[in-house]
């Protein structure tokens, strides 16, 4: 299968079609008050990180999602194949299912598509889950360079942890516990997934769901996100985010994050700095995180 757009044709795409994700500010969701969280004007002191889930702490895009899309589809009795080059295009959407209804709509002009095709995605994408789940059981994803050092620093130093991502609850799971430890989700004070929102990243909703249930607001946290359309999403919330990149995100567009780096980095194992003030140091830990939020 041939392709000829590419990333930024598909967002426009996404545009022109009315499928472009944008927050819906609905009466349930109490975000104004995220504005303005403090009284007076003290400074606050970091009080909790926020974490995307896929690309940020695992690689999971390439070897991981994209090749159980494809053991999905073929359970499906289909012959469609996302390669490497596709499914980084393909990414510009977010949200697996919405990324099978767009792959259909928009590569697949001749498919006749079936009168249940809205069932049919959702059991395909729960396939889907299934094989991606096999393959973190067998310890095939590793979480990145940096990652878990954080995380226990962060614990062992009073802050609280969040997620937020597109992704699904039962995914974001399953890798915690897998490739981090068996009782990791717990470390997570809450895990905002799926589609508890109503617009996924780049809109800010997921994240000012983590920060409502947390009583936190912006000025309280930072977020780490790997992709374009992440920081569009932390940034929207008012969370000032940390970016580590991969290698389907490294030519995207990352103004107005505190750094852009290669990884978290290690002791000894260095992270390379692409854009940001490291502060004479050659890897993340607390008290740069703390220097950040100021």
């Amino acid at each position: 299968m041939n392709c000829l757009c590419n990333s930024a044709d598909i967002c426009a795409l996404l545009f022109s079609s009315g499928l472009r994700q944008t927050a819906l500010i609905a009466d349930n969701f109490t975000y104004r008050k995220f504005t303005q969280h403090s009284t007076g004007g003290d400074k606050l002191a970091l009080q909790a990180l926020i974490f995307d889930v896929d690309g940020t702490l695992a690689d999971t895009e390439r070897d991981g999602h994209r090749v159980a899309f494809n053991l999905a589809f073929r359970e499906f009795g289909l012959n469609w194949d996302w390669n490497v080059e596709l499914y980084g295009k393909l990414l510009a959407v977010t949200g697996g299912k919405e990324r099978i209804r767009f792959f259909v709509e928009y590569f697949l002009k001749d498919y006749d598509m079936p009168a249940d095709f809205d069932a049919m995605v959702a059991e395909m994408h729960k396939t889907k889950t299934r094989h991606y789940t096999e393959m973190l059981s067998g310890g095939l994803i590793p979480v990145r360079p940096g990652v878990k050092r954080l995380l226990e620093e962060a614990r062992q130093s009073g802050l609280r942890l969040a997620i937020a991502t597109t992704t699904t609850p039962d995914n974001v799971t399953a890798l915690l516990k897998y490739s981090l430890a068996e009782d990791a989700a717990d470390w997570f004070e809450v895990i905002a997934a799926g589609d508890i929102v109503p617009a996924k990243k780049p809109a800010p909703d997921i994240y000012f769901w983590a920060m409502e249930k947390m009583n936190l607001g912006p000025a309280d946290c930072l977020a780490f996100e790997d992709s374009e359309n992440g920081l569009k999403s932390s940034l929207g919330a008012g969370l000032k985010t940390l970016i580590t990149i991969n290698d389907y995100t490294a030519d995207h567009d990352f103004e107005g994050a505190l750094a852009v780096l290669s990884d978290l980095g290690e002791p000894g194992n260095a992270c390379q700095v692409f854009s940001g003030d490291m502060r004479g140091r050659s890897y993340v830990d607390i008290p740069l995180l703390r220097q950040w939020h100021e």
